[in-house]
């Protein structure tokens, strides 16, 4: 099956991971999946959340946002209050990140996250994960040259992806005109053992059986694998 994009159904969209692309975090990058476009950040800080202090280990959580001009149709700013749907992708980026990190060797510091969505084209939440921890862990790598501890913080990768039926026919990498009209549409989370953090599945029609779920499961974890590796070599220069 060939997609409207041109793309076939176990084709990932182009990626590009532009690291450093803030000046002042010590970790951020800028991650383009095709026209979805995301700023991602990590800063670290000296304390932690009122109900870990004395514990001995540190923490890690996220902000999300999409920016008004985001969108076809502009986006309000959240400004008073976090919407529902903000809140849920905010605690899906920190869940996933900190399966990532070793919290007990971070030591009572926290690990801020910011992922600010400036194009958007389906798979901004993904998109956010996958960038995140590539800003985590330069953020860990330039700050271990002063805190010689937080080199070894980082345990294992983490991506995500999303995938779905579009037409009958299970694809990866959903864009925003196959997200829209998808029968079934799932993200999934995962880290470099091969084991998940998350699955986040909906059938938009009819339910969907074992099997198609499995062949969902099978499709995500191929395209992880390459972001495992486009990871890899954004880390490795």
């Amino acid at each position: 099956m060939l997609r409207h994009s041109g793309r076939s159904a176990d084709q990932l969209r182009p990626i590009k991971i532009t690291p450093h692309y803030l000046s002042h975090p010590p970790g951020s990058c800028l991650i383009e999946m095709g026209g979805t476009r995301v700023v991602c950040s990590a800063m670290i800080e000296e304390s932690v959340p009122g109900w870990l202090r004395g514990q001995g280990k540190g923490w890690l959580s996220a902000e999300y946002s999409m920016l008004p001009a985001s969108s076809g149709q502009r986006i309000q700013r959240e400004r008073s209050k976090v919407g529902g749907r903000t809140m849920e992708i905010q605690r899906l980026i920190g869940r996933s990140l900190r399966a990532a990190v070793d919290l007990t060797l971070l030591g009572e510091r926290s690990v801020l996250v910011d992922c600010d969505v400036i194009d958007a084209d389906g798979g901004t939440r993904t998109a956010s994960i996958t960038g995140s921890y590539v800003a985590v862990m330069l953020a860990l790598q330039k700050m271990s040259q002063k805190i010689p501890s937080l080199s070894q913080v980082g345990r294992k990768s983490v991506a995500a992806i999303s995938v779905g039926v579009v037409k009958g026919v299970p694809v990866l990498d959903l864009d925003y005109p196959e997200d829209k009209d998808a029968e079934v549409d799932m993200n999934v989370v995962m880290t470099s053992e091969g084991k998940f953090v998350e699955v986040q599945g909906t059938a938009e029609s009819e339910p969907f059986d074992r099997e198609s779920l499995h062949s969902l499961l099978s499709l995500a974890e191929k395209g992880i694998q390459e972001l495992f590796q486009i990871q890899k070599q954004v880390l490795m220069k």
